[in-house]
């Protein structure tokens, strides 16, 4: 892999855990599950492989 590719990935790996980060903040403070549920959907959007109920436990 060159050089370019590796930084590539792993400015996505840095971004892609930024925006969670930001997400579980959002899912904390959110009241109603209409909020709960669109924050869900960017999560799966996001992260594909991140199952939703471990999305959960690690907001917890």
């Amino acid at each position: 892999m060159s050089k370019r590719l590796i930084d590539r990935e792993l400015r996505k790996r840095r971004l892609r855990r930024e925006k969670l980060k930001k997400l579980r903040e959002k899912f904390k403070e959110a009241k109603s599950e209409d909020e709960k549920k669109r924050i869900l959907e960017k999560v799966s959007k996001i992260s594909p492989s991140l199952k939703i109920e471990q999305f959960i436990a690690s907001v917890k």
